[in-house]
């Protein structure tokens, strides 16, 4: 496996749980200093994926190494050299911040005499200084997932998991974690990072989507969105909204027909086809429409037609 411009390298990844397949043969690589996306619904397979990839499960087949290190074989070489966020939190809350940053530290095999500098470091760069008198208990989800990040970088790793890193986590919160995962990239750390925010799938350098276990696209956002819709968009901006939408859902013209934001999205493989049919159905219904278009759609767009597209098979 090519790893000398390649943090992370999987082959036909398979896990298997008796009679469940949670890993579908999946492959893909994340480059050094790469923020690569996983996203998927829940169950979808990428908390999974990760386990497999930290050496906490085995794979039943496949191969993939991070940093060079074989999964597999060298789990304990990974580990060393890797921080993980989990999806929940990961923290004692009997503990004070600072206590908590001590033991994760100390698990790592930080020195004693570095945690100090390092923490006061690190708890600057995710905004907690002077916070770490505070229990755990006390802070706010948005802290909390600040100084497990922060926990995670104590001994420097090369790589980066995150979970689900802002779930339950406000959105200002959330802007501050991402500015962090951006800077951290910007210094050479390469990070695998899941999510079923779309907003945040649009921050990665590339992604993939993962469904029931597949990967069953790849690409960056911009590419996902101009060259691996399986379907067409039109926006459509009127009033009576919910008149409108189900008009157009018993119209049979598409085969999604939500409402986006304030505006409507209806895809369909012939959408762009369907949009005279559609103003003429709409106003025949006394809606007014202010614009009714075929435009690139949406990362969200495409997630739900790569989704439905699979269901389908």
């Amino acid at each position: 496996m090519e790893t000398t411009h390649t943090a992370l390298v999987v082959e036909n990844l398979t896990k298997q749980f008796d009679h469940f397949t949670a890993v579908d043969n999946v492959t893909f690589a994340v480059r050094r200093g790469e923020i690569f996306g996983l996203l998927g619904p829940n169950g979808a397979g990428k908390t999974t994926t990760i386990r497999v990839l930290l050496g906490l499960l085995r794979p039943s087949s496949g191969k993939a190494a991070v940093l060079g290190y074989d999964v597999v074989k060298q789990a304990e070489s990974i580990r060393k050299r890797v921080g993980y966020v989990s999806q929940k939190f990961s923290l004692y809350s009997d503990l004070t911040a600072a206590e908590n940053f001590n033991f994760y530290g100390g698990v790592y095999g930080v020195p004693p005499r570095t945690l100090a500098e390092r923490r006061g470091m690190l708890f600057g760069i995710v905004g907690l200084s002077g916070q770490e008198p505070e229990r755990v208990s006390n802070l706010a989800g948005g802290s909390r997932q600040r100084l497990a990040l922060a926990c995670a970088l104590a001994h420097q790793p090369e790589f980066l998991f995150l979970d689900e890193p802002t779930a339950g986590v406000d959105p200002i919160s959330r802007r501050a974690l991402w500015d962090l995962v951006y800077a951290l990239a910007e210094s050479g750390t390469s990070i695998l990072v899941t999510t079923h925010y779309m907003d945040e799938a649009e921050n990665c350098h590339r992604l993939a989507f993962i469904y029931q276990g597949r990967i069953v696209a790849e690409g960056t956002p911009s590419d996902m969105k101009s060259r691996q819709m399986p379907a067409q968009v039109v926006e459509i901006d009127c009033d009576q909204i919910d008149a409108a939408l189900t008009a157009l859902r018993a119209s049979g013209f598409f085969d999604e027909v939500a409402l986006y934001g304030s505006v409507i999205h209806a895809i369909g493989p012939q959408a762009g086809e369907r949009l005279s049919q559609t103003v003429e159905l709409l106003r025949s219904r006394q809606i007014a429409i202010r614009t009714a278009e075929v435009i690139l759609p949406s990362l969200e767009d495409v997630f739900i037609a790569r989704l439905r597209s699979e269901d389908q098979r």
